[in-house]
């Protein structure tokens, strides 16, 4: 005769089994839903759960199946910065859309002060969460540490280390939308404020200006460097104008980083789009309510994320996936250019 199940303590697996008429195998397939199982025995095992109070342990299946549940969006900035500029909230709500369907948590992690990569990577081999998309990578040290870690990472944006599975943006033919604009409004003279350079994407969009400008006869003017940050933007416009260097077009690698230029601009008397044309890039929100308005370029932040996370998941499945993937640009035309 089977024993029933156990009238003290906590309910185990065992005894959900045991109620349920099953294999304890059975009971774990139905609750972990790794497969399908007949409906008879599946609406046994989820009445002996109800009739027993059983709560699965999460600690004991994670040990079984090597998985938590839990995926992270890992951001190496402060939460300063990531609460003051849109694209963040954007890629986050990209990576949960990505999980939707399947019972997997995404949290998001930031940088604390004086963190270094060796605390990331930490982090990400903890065994606290099963996988991460990595945003705003700065240098490929950080990358390098990621991916050595020995969980699986997709990265938003190339990390600039060959082999590593990312998603970005096409930066170059977004770079060519914004100067090809400027130089069809008669821009002879383009200066530029670029993103970080230890990021591949400051350092890309920078060179696609200087590369298609020079096909076209034409250089960069003026350069300063920024950090996709308002303040960066116009302590980096502030730099520029101090210089004396003449410019009548000012290219900024994000649309926070224009707004700051802009500030700097107006305090020097200069006027947008009057005496210089002005461009930013990400196309905020906040882009389209300036004054003036600013030209910019879309960045399908929440695309990327989304793409990355299902690459995650393709990795955390033992899928094959293309990488890298690239989404394109649109040009936005407002009263700044």
């Amino acid at each position: 005769m089977t024993a029933g199940p156990r009238r003290s303590g906590t309910p185990t697996l065992d005894d959900v089994a045991r109620l349920a008429g099953v294999s304890r195998a059975t009971a774990s397939r139905v609750l972990t839903s790794s497969v399908t199982v007949a409906d008879e025995k599946r609406l046994a095992v989820e009445d002996a759960v109800a009739k027993l109070g059983y709560v699965p342990n999460t600690m004991a299946r994670a040990l079984a199946t090597r998985t938590v549940g839990v995926v992270a969006v890992l951001v190496p900035e402060t939460s300063e910065r990531v609460f003051s500029d849109p694209f963040f909230s954007q890629l986050y709500r990209g990576a949960i859309e990505a999980f939707a369907d399947a019972s997997t948590r995404v949290v998001l992690t930031m940088s604390q002060p004086g963190e270094s990569p060796d605390d990331l990577a930490g982090f990400l081999a903890s065994g606290h969460i099963d996988g991460a998309i990595a945003a705003s990578v700065h240098g490929r040290e950080i990358a390098q540490r990621l991916l050595a870690a020995g969980r699986p990472v997709v990265f938003i944006g190339d990390p600039g280390v060959p082999g590593a599975p990312y998603v970005d943006m096409d930066q170059e033919g977004a770079v060519n939308l914004i100067a090809d604009h400027l130089l069809a409004r008669g821009a002879k003279r383009i200066a530029t404020i670029t993103g970080p350079l230890d990021m591949m994407a400051g350092v890309r969009r920078r060179n696609a200006l200087r590369v298609r400008l020079g096909a076209a006869g034409q250089r960069v003017v003026a350069e300063a460097e920024g950090d996709f940050s308002m303040a960066g933007g116009e302590a980096a416009a502030e730099q520029l104008l101090a210089t004396g260097a003449e410019f009548d077009a000012l290219v900024c690698a994000s649309d926070l980083t224009a707004v700051g230029a802009l500030r700097a601009l107006h305090r020097a008397g200069l006027r947008v789009p009057q005496d210089l044309l002005l461009t930013g890039f990400d196309d905020i929100p906040l882009a389209a309510h300036t004054s003036p308005s600013l030209t910019t370029a879309t960045n399908p932040s929440a695309q990327m994320a989304n793409r990355a996370g299902r690459m995650l998941r393709a990795l955390l499945d033992g899928r094959e996936f293309d990488s890298p993937q690239l989404l394109q640009s649109s040009l936005v035309v407002r009263d700044s250019a």
